[in-house]
């Protein structure tokens, strides 16, 4: 069900392949520095993404997962090739131009959380549809109905210091989930918590796959997400070097 003033956008139904794919990335590259000091973080990579999946990526340190991520949640743009996000060709977009597109589409989970400190839940949940133009009575709405989603309902009013890693990585899944996005993009969101919460998020997560629909992509070498999540993209130096599909 959409409810009301989902940002979600929608293709064209009679186009077979969008009725499956959310996200493509096609012969991407992205590289830092310049000269003898240049480093390949991503290698001409292509994949897609289907509307619910719900997919890990694994390597090692350093080897292009974030970048990766940045990429395909339109917070960084490549330097060769072609990024497609809910049927919008974002390559000739400037990151400027491209900020609508991730705050309607694109939800964040970060390994740090990020939350804003000087807020309490409630307003750091708030603040993505701040900017959307919506009605305060839709606002309210929405982010009690999210804090309530994640099992926060009753922290609203609390600050993240006032709350443990766990809760306020819920925070910042509920922030990720409040404008109704088509893809989550989580970095690593179970890194700096204990096994036992990790596994809570982790199916949180899950959870938000199978039941909202919302295609989910998660970067982790954690046992914990490794277990549980069969669908695995590999990477290494940059480059895909497998891909396991169930």
């Amino acid at each position: 069900m959409v409810e009301k003033g989902c940002l979600h956008s929608f293709i064209d139904a009679g186009d077979s392949m969008s009725e499956k794919i959310i996200a493509q990335i096609i012969g991407v590259s992205r590289y830092y520095g310049k000269g003898e000091s240049r480093v390949t973080a991503v290698d001409r990579i292509s994949i897609s993404f289907g509307y619910g999946d719900m997919k890990v990526l694994v390597g090692p340190s350093g080897s292009g997962k974030s970048t990766l991520l940045h990429l395909l949640g339109c917070i960084d743009k490549p330097d060769t090739g072609r990024i497609i996000l809910d049927g919008i060709d974002t390559t000739p977009m400037t990151l400027e131009q491209l900020a609508p597109l991730r705050l309607q589409k694109v939800g964040f989970v970060f390994q740090f959380f990020n939350l804003i400190p000087v807020l309490t839940a409630y307003e750091n949940v708030e603040l993505p549809l701040l900017f959307s133009g919506f009605d305060k009575a839709y606002i309210v709405d929405r982010v009690n109905h999210v804090l309530d989603m994640v099992g926060l309902g009753d922290r609203k009013r609390h600050y993240p210091r006032q709350m443990s890693g766990g809760q306020q990585q819920r925070v910042a899944i509920a922030r990720a989930l409040v404008a109704n996005p088509v893809l989550v993009v989580a970095d690593e969101p179970t890194a700096n918590l204990d096994s036992k919460t990790g596994i809570s998020i982790l199916e949180l997560l899950m959870d938000l796959n199978r039941n909202e629909g919302v295609t989910v992509i998660v970067s982790s070498h954690d046992t914990v997400v490794l277990d549980r999540i069969s669908d695995v993209i590999h990477i290494m130096d940059g480059r895909l070097v497998e891909l396991n599909e169930t």
